[in-house]
């Protein structure tokens, strides 16, 4: 399985009246390491947009465990959990020192400019990673 982390910080603009960060800022924060996910392979939601792919979410769940705070530094580890033709499944684990503070999932469509269902490109779905260049 294809997994990846990445760090963020909380920021106070994403926070609510009683510092703690909003609700809607962790599907802000899923899309980000699901982004940076794809860059790791050395691919961009761009390059896929530009090639005619368009990635829509087509379910999201979120389940929080413990608050996070303004200036908490995150971590957060995606795994692509399940690949088809045209869905990406993925699986979200929020950290604050270690500790949980939140984990969801996500279930990504493949379509094209019509938003009608297409399949993904090749190198999407498959498991292996691209070569490292040394």
């Amino acid at each position: 399985m294809l997994t990846g982390e990445i760090q963020i910080r909380v920021r106070y603009a994403e926070t609510d009246r009683m510092g703690l960060l909003h609700h809607a800022n962790y599907l802000v924060y899923f899309e980000q390491a699901r982004t940076e996910l794809l860059r790791a392979r050395g691919r961009t939601y761009k390059d896929l947009e530009d090639a005619g792919f368009y990635l829509v979410l087509a379910k999201i769940e979120v389940r929080y465990k413990s608050p996070a705070y303004y200036d908490d530094v995150l971590t957060i580890r995606t795994t692509v959990t399940r690949s088809t033709p045209v869905r990406l499944e993925h699986k979200y684990e929020v950290f604050r020192d270690g500790k949980p503070v939140a984990e969801g999932v996500t279930t990504l469509a493949c379509v094209d400019a019509a938003g009608k269902l297409q399949p993904m490109p090749e190198w999407l779905t498959e498991e292996k990673k691209p070569e490292q260049e040394v």
